[in-house]
């Protein structure tokens, strides 16, 4: 018979710990150094564990060592601890029935994974008791502790670093072994604080009474947790150190007793995440549904406006619209850009955190799906494009319009002066009764009236775009020879230099439009050449004026009387002079107009110059900082919090950039105001700059979205840094275009470098994954998102139903008042809102059926 009880056998559990700490055992027995009063424990702690089971067969043992020698209570005792059918005893009272008896026993504790090792049914038969104890504590071991696992200890360990937990707000308490940390009771009355903290008040229990904290701690346990009084208080504060055998058996009695409400502590708390992600999903679900349909009303509402090109009829009206035009690119449509941003990165990162807890995908109501947003945001742009131009374009034709209805009015009030009493005097019939000197006189005087109309045909074609033959008569009366002659010299010089004069004060009143500075040059050197005519032109003046001197002479000389109406011409001096006082005064007139308007024109250079300095800056550093996002988006190395910093650095770069694009925008108004449409400086238009603006910020914000996204995914499923980077190198290695997405046969490659053994089947399946639109291209993200599956775990639609199982006490329902005791306030109001009646076997009254519910939540059914 063997008497070293530890060396029968090493609980090999895979762990070296329990095995060093059953070797220090054996050392300890080889010397014969087993404390008298460690056995004592054992046999007390180990017969009141064994009896906590035997009574639910309605029995017990009295003594450890005798009442097992038959090996029926032996067999009894797996049968209840275990839930499992040994052998039939054998009924005999000899001793060979007995021996066989515990045999059966010893090759069950065997058949779990325990190896014994010099424990024989003959020495339980004779009451051998320290053969006895080590038996029951193998069993113990393998059904009472093995299973206790903490962050994957050893069972030894997992139960001490369980004590250690419960206990570690407690003062006075510091568990670190399984004998001298429980003497004085405390960490006892901590185990029981803390699972039912009614049942003791722990601010009260003193360090200095042991044997107090000890007994109320023994006592609670027996009367209100179930867990019979396997320990003295006399003999652990009199032992300098407790059995640490009898106090593991005792404690794991404590963590079989709390396990359940563990249990369902721990299936509340996976309920509350799954129910907390779930919740969290909805509000962005319906702030979504809410920014998509205010962002396509207002696109509703503003495409036709800016679709209507129905022309206003006057440049006050047009140039409202434009204002109009300026107010909705400056102050409406740049917050819309930005929605419209945010939407389409709220979108995908919702769509990234079902994936990452494995729900299905986000469908928007029908009409607002990120791409009918596009959609719609692509015909508002293209009814925008062109708007501005062409409001340009209308408010110089009408620009146009009112100067040529100025010039008409004021050739036409011209010819309407010169025509004033032409027709009554053509209408005339006094030739019928002149004689053959007077009708000669009408003759002439017809013949300059006719010059004189010749010379106005330029003028009525312009005005009236209509030819016309005119005969008209002169009146003539009888002069002298002389003065006749000289009247008709008169006619035939004042005619012409009086529509000289008049062409010419035509011309020095005529409206202009210049868009350059070349165009007013050219207006003024022609000025120039004009006012260089003009010593000739006062010369005939003072000619034609000689020839009307030279008649008063005449008249005055010789006496003559008579009327000295000159018939031939209906031009008077007075006329000639008023007319040439006109065109002196007009010429510095226009000389000053041009002078002005070549300043406009310099100061419109200057503005196109200022616009295109800026411009040439802004549009290249706009570009600049596209390459950059897109370099850093790429980047490898360093941990996506480096790139996260750097991008929202270069955030901030962008935001405290846009004064700068504030102020090419008030050039450009500037520049719009003063009706300057080219710029030979630049090849950035506006809208160019707008264009890339608005696309910077919406690179910039989607690619933080991205990065956001990419640590969501790696936090969320576990994926190391290292992780990351393989995925990132591979995606960046295959992408051989550099468009930011691999094409299939790219994809292929890379999923085969990266190890998997492709079929065409298995391809097919992987591509409807990562491209389920079926475009042919396979995004980073998505790729992200292919690895993160494929590499770590989510809660599962089965884990939750086991959860929610766990709440209702293995039944196949729950009920509302269950949910209410065992989930927070929030969430058990958001399940009974939501879960389906029970319509099951066995369901009572308001029964809800949790399997429909958890499936539901993962996309596997419809509720």
């Amino acid at each position: 018979m063997m008497t070293q009880i530890e060396t029968t056998m090493h609980y090999d559990n895979g762990f070296g710990d329990e095995e060093d700490y059953m070797i220090q055992e054996d050392e300890w027995d080889r010397d014969m150094l087993l404390d008298p009063a460690w056995e004592k424990q054992q046999r007390k702690t180990f017969t009141a564990w064994c009896n906590s089971h035997l009574r639910k067969a309605e029995t017990q043992i009295e003594n450890i060592e005798d009442d097992f020698r038959n090996g029926l209570k032996l067999m009894l005792l797996l049968e209840i601890i275990s839930g499992e059918r040994l052998p039939k005893p054998d009924r005999g009272k000899m001793r060979f029935h007995k021996i066989a008896n515990v045999n059966k026993a010893l090759d069950f504790i065997t058949s779990k994974g325990v190896k014994l090792v010099s424990i024989g049914a003959e020495e339980i038969v004779d009451g051998n008791v320290k053969m006895t104890l080590g038996m029951i504590w193998t069993i113990i071991l393998r059904f009472a502790i093995q299973d206790i696992s903490v962050e994957e200890t050893s069972a030894k360990e997992g139960l001490l670093l369980w004590c250690q937990r419960k206990t570690a707000p407690y003062r006075n308490v510091n568990v670190q072994n399984f004998h001298i940390s429980w003497k004085d009771g405390l960490a006892f009355c901590a185990l029981i604080h803390r699972h039912r903290p009614d049942l003791i008040d722990y601010a009260k229990l003193n360090k200095d009474d042991p044997m107090g904290n000890l007994n109320l701690a023994f006592e609670i346990a027996e009367k209100h947790l179930d867990i019979p009084k396997m320990l003295d208080a006399e003999d652990i504060i009199n032992t300098p150190k407790p059995d640490e055998r009898a106090i593991m058996t005792y404690v794991s009695c404590f963590y079989h007793a709390f396990a359940g409400a563990e249990q369902a502590e721990t299936a509340a708390n996976r309920i509350c995440k799954v129910l907390g992600v779930n919740q969290e999903n909805e509000k962005l679900m319906e702030e979504y549904e809410r920014l998509a349909s205010e962002l396509l009303e207002w696109i509703r509402r503003t495409t036709p406006w800016l679709e209507n090109r129905a022309a206003e009829k006057t440049m006050v009206e047009m140039q409202r619209k434009l204002e109009d035009f300026r107010d909705y690119r400056r102050m409406h449509k740049p917050p819309k850009v930005q929605e419209k941003c945010q939407l389409e990165i709220s979108f995908n990162t919702l769509q990234t955190k079902l994936r990452i807890s494995n729900r299905p995908a986000f469908m928007p109501s029908e009409g607002k799906m990120v791409s009918d947003i596009a959609s719609a945001w692509q015909g508002l742009e293209g009814a925008e494009k062109g708007y501005e131009e062409w409001l340009l374009t209308e408010i110089r034709r009408l620009e146009r319009l009112d100067h040529l209805a100025e010039k008409f009015c004021q050739k036409a009030t011209t010819h309407e002066t010169w025509d004033s009493g032409k027709e009554l005097i053509l209408s005339q019939k006094d030739y019928e009764t002149a004689t053959l000197t007077e009708v000669r006189a009408l003759l002439r005087k017809h013949e300059a009236f006719e010059s004189d109309l010749a010379a106005h045909q330029d003028r009525v074609e312009q005005i009236a775009a209509i030819a016309q033959e005119l005969n008209i008569p002169n009146r003539t009366e009888k002069l002298l020879e002389t003065i006749d002659q000289l009247f008709l010299e008169f006619a035939k010089r004042s005619v012409p230099f009086n529509n000289w004069m008049e062409g010419a004060m035509e011309d020095l009143q005529d409206m202009f439009i210049v868009h350059t500075i070349d165009e007013v040059q050219s207006l003024i050197s022609a000025h120039e050449q004009f006012k260089a005519t003009l010593p000739e032109a006062d010369g005939e003046r003072q000619a034609i004026l000689g020839i009307h001197n030279e008649v008063q002479k005449i008249s005055q000389s010789y006496g003559i009387k008579a009327n000295l109406l000159n018939l031939y011409s209906t031009i008077t001096t007075e006329e000639l002079l008023a007319k040439w006082d006109k065109v002196k005064k007009l010429v510095p007139q226009r000389e000053g107009s041009l002078q002005e308007e070549l300043a406009r024109q310099h100061t419109n250079e200057r503005l196109r110059q200022q616009f295109a300095t800026q411009a040439n800056l802004i549009g290249p550093w706009i570009q600049t900082r596209m390459e950059e996002i897109g370099r850093c988006s790429l980047e490898v190395g360093g941990t996506l919090e480096d790139q996260m910093t750097q991008l929202k650095q270069f955030e901030h770069v962008i935001v405290t950039y846009k004064p700068n694009i504030d102020k090419l925008e008030g050039d450009h108004q500037h520049i719009q105001e003063s009706l300057v449409f080219d710029n030979k400086h630049t090849n950035y238009t506006m809208e160019h700059i707008r264009v890339g603006w608005e696309l910077l910020l919406t690179t910039i914000a989607r690619t933080i979205n991205e990065i956001e996204t990419q640590i969501l995914t790696r936090d969320a499923k576990g994926i190391s840094q290292e992780q990351m980077h393989e995925f990132r190198s591979s995606f960046n290695h295959f992408d051989r275009k550099k468009h930011g997405a691999m094409d299939t046969d790219d994809f292929r490659a890379c999923l085969i470098s990266m190890g998997y053994d492709l079929g065409e089947v298995e391809f097919a399946r992987i591509m409807m994954l990562v491209d389920p639109s079926a475009t042919g291209m396979v995004s980073f993200q998505s790729f992200i998102d292919f690895m993160t599956r494929e590499t770590a775990d989510t809660d599962t639609a089965e884990q939750v139903v086991a959860s929610f199982r766990i709440l209702a006490a293995d039944k196949p329902y729950i009920l509302v008042e269950e949910l209410r005791r065992e989930l927070p306030p929030d969430q058990a109001e958001y399940c009974i809102l939501r879960m389906p009646r029970y319509s099951g076997p066995g369901g009572s009254a308001g029964a809800l059926d949790y399997t429909a519910f958890s499936t539901a939540l993962y996309g596997e059914s419809d509720l």
